[in-house]
C-alpha cells in the first residue's frame, strides 16, 4: 500500500493531478468557512447544538453534511454543490422526454459541451432562488426551523434585512458557480469525479468532531448516560461490517458469459475464445442517493413557507408529511432511489446497442439467441439485479436514523456507520483509487490491487521506469512542504476553534 501512493509521486502527469486536485479541494474548503457580511450564525449553532442532543436535527444535520459545515458557518458556500446536482438531474429527466436533449446527448463531445452549458445556466437560476429563499428563512428562523426563537436565541442576522438580501444572494450564487468550477476542474484535470469528492471532503470535515462525539459517548460528563466497553466493541466491529458490506456490493457483478465463434479471414482464425461480460449489482452507483438527497432537502420547508405567508394550514400540515424522521419521508426517499437506480440504468445500460454489437464482432450468451433476445436477456437480468442494488442503497441509507432513533446516538456519529455519507464516501473513494490504479498499471508499477495480478514481459521495462521515476521524485520536495504546510495551518485552526469556542 505503501509502495503504492509512492508509485503515485513517480509519475509526472499523475502526480500533477493529484497536486492539482488537492488544490481545488483546498479553495473549497477555504470557502467553507469565510461567513457572509451581516450574519451571526452563533444562534442557529445553538440551536443545533440542542436540537442534536434532543434526538432532533437531523435534517439540518444531513444538509449540513453535504455542505461541508458550510450552512452553519453561515459561509458563502453555505448551498453546496446541490444546486449543480439539482440542474443536472432536471436535465437528465428532460432528455428523456424531449428529443431535442436526447439528440444532444448522443451527437457527441459538441452536444455534451452544449447541454453542459444549459446545465450551468440552470444552475445559477437554481442557486438564486435558493439563496433567496435560504435568507428569507434566515429572517423569520421560526418558519425554517420550528422552535426556534428570536427571543431565546438571538438574531441570525444583524444588518438591514433587504440589502443583506441582495448582497447575500448574490454571495451565495457565486459560491455555487465557483463549486461548480472546482468540481468541473478536477474532472477534467484531477483524479476522480469532481463534483462526488467535494461532497465527500465534506463528509469527511466533519470526521474530527464525529470522533470528539464518539468520545463523549463513553468519557462524558458525570450524570449523563454513557456508554461502555463492551458497546465500544459492537460499535467498531458494527463500522468494519457495514464498510466491508458497502465494499462488497459496491464491488458485486454478475458475469454473463460470451462465446465468440471463430471466423477466417485469409489464412488466419480469429476468436473462438470465451469471455464475460461484467453487469454490476449497483449499476447507478451513489448517483440514486445523492439526486434523492438533493431533491428532499428543501420542498419540506419551501412548502411550510408558503403555507405560512399565505395562511393555508393545510400546506403547513401536508409538508410535515416530508419532515426527516417521519415514515412518509422514508417512503418517498426509498421510492425515489428505487426510481433514480432504474432511470440511471435507462440512461446509461443499452441492451439493444450491447446485443447489435455481440451480433457484429460473432459473440453471444450460450443458451441465448443473438439479437433481440439477447437484449431482452440482458434487460431482464439489469432489472434484477438494479432491484437488489436499490433495495441495498434504500437499508444502508436509512441505517443511521435506526441509530439514531433506537440508541440515541448522536447524528454525526451514526453517518459514519452507514447512510448516505458513508455510501457516497467509501463509492467515491473506490471510484478514485481505480482511476490512479488504471494510471499506474499503464506505467507498469503495481498498484493498490496486487492479488491476481498477472506479470508480463513488460515487468523489466516497469522496474526501469521506477528508476527513473525515483530521480524525479526528488523535486517534488517543495509540494511536499506545501502540502505539510496547508495541512498544518488547518489542524492549527481547528484546534484554536474548538478552545475558543
Amino acid at each position: 500500500m505503501l509502495s503504492a501512493f509512492t508509485n503515485c509521486l513517480k509519475i509526472p502527469e499523475l502526480r500533477q493531478k493529484i497536486f492539482l486536485m488537492l488544490s481545488l479541494l483546498f479553495i473549497a474548503r477555504i470557502g467553507a468557512n469565510i461567513p457572509l457580511p451581516g450574519l451571526d450564525m452563533k444562534p442557529l449553532q445553538d440551536y443545533f447544538a440542542e436540537q442534536t442532543a434532543s434526538g432532533g436535527g437531523s435534517l439540518v444535520g444531513l444538509y449540513n453534511m453535504f455542505t461541508g459545515g458550510a450552512f452553519l458557518r453561515g459561509a458563502i458556500f453555505a448551498l453546496g454543490i446541490m444546486p449543480y446536482i439539482s440542474a443536472s438531474i432536471i436535465f437528465q429527466l428532460m432528455g428523456a422526454v424531449f428529443p431535442a436533449l436526447a439528440r444532444l446527448q448522443q451527437e457527441g463531445e459538441a452536444g455534451r459541451q452544449k447541454l453542459s452549458q444549459y446545465t450551468r445556466y440552470a444552475t445559477v437560476i437554481i442557486a438564486a432562488v435558493q439563496g433567496v429563499l435560504l435568507i428569507l428563512g434566515l429572517q423569520n428562523p421560526g418558519t425554517l426551523f420550528p422552535g426556534f426563537s428570536t427571543d431565546g436565541y438571538g438574531d441570525i442576522i444583524i444588518e438591514d434585512k433587504f440589502w443583506f438580501l441582495l448582497s447575500s444572494t448574490v454571495f451565495l450564487t457565486a459560491g455555487v458557480v465557483l463549486l461548480m468550477w472546482i468540481g468541473e476542474q478536477i474532472t477534467k484535470l484531477g483524479i476522480g469525479n469532481g463534483i462526488s469528492i467535494l461532497i465527500t471532503i465534506g463528509i469527511i470535515a466533519d470526521l474530527p468532531g464525529a470522533a470528539q462525539a464518539t468520545y463523549d459517548l463513553f468519557f462524558g460528563p458525570v450524570g449523563v448516560k454513557k456508554l461502555v466497553f463492551g458497546h465500544g466493541l459492537l460499535m467498531a466491529g458494527l463500522l468494519i461490517v457495514v464498510t466491508a458490506g458497502l465494499v462488497a456490493v459496491i464491488q458485486a457483478m454478475r458475469k454473463i458469459p460470451v462465446q465468440y465463434a471463430k471466423r477466417v479471414v485469409g489464412r488466419k482464425v480469429y476468436g473462438g475464445q470465451s469471455s464475460f461480460m461484467p453487469l454490476k449489482v449497483n449499476y447507478a452507483g451513489v448517483m440514486p442517493v445523492i439526486f434523492a438527497s438533493a431533491l428532499l432537502s428543501f420542498p419540506q420547508q419551501i412548502i411550510s413557507q408558503i403555507g405560512a405567508a399565505l395562511e393555508l394550514q393545510w400546506m403547513v400540515d401536508a409538508s410535515m408529511y416530508l419532515a426527516h424522521g417521519s415514515a412518509s419521508y422514508y417512503i418517498v426517499f426509498g421510492l425515489m432511489i428505487l426510481f433514480f437506480s432504474y432511470f440511471w440504468v435507462s440512461v446509461m445500460f443499452r441492451p439493444i446497442q450491447i446485443a447489435d454489437d455481440l451480433k457484429k464482432y460473432g459473440g453471444y450468451v450460450p443458451g441465448v439467441r443473438p439479437g433481440q433476445p439477447t437484449a431482452k436477456f440482458l434487460d431482464f437480468v439489469m432489472t434484477r439485479l438494479t432491484l437488489a442494488g436499490a433495495i441495498f442503497l434504500t437499508v444502508i441509507t436509512v441505517f443511521p436514523d435506526v441509530l439514531l432513533y433506537l440508541y440515541e446516538i448522536p447524528m454525526r456519529v451514526a453517518i459514519f456507520f452507514g447512510g448516505t455519507g458513508m455510501l457516497i464516501t467509501v463509492g467515491v473513494a473506490l471510484d478514485t483509487m481505480k482511476q490512479i490504479e488504471t494510471h499506474l498499471l499503464q506505467r507498469h508499477y503495481d498498484g493498490f490491487l496486487k492479488k491476481g495480478r498477472i506479470r508480463g514481459r513488460n515487468q523489466a521495462r516497469g522496474s526501469e521506469a521506477a528508476l527513473g521515476g525515483a530521480t524525479e521524485l526528488k523535486n517534488v520536495g517543495q509540494l511536499y512542504f506545501a502540502v505539510l504546510a496547508i495541512f498544518a495551518v488547518g489542524l492549527a485552526a481547528y484546534f484554536i476553534q474548538i478552545y475558543t469556542n
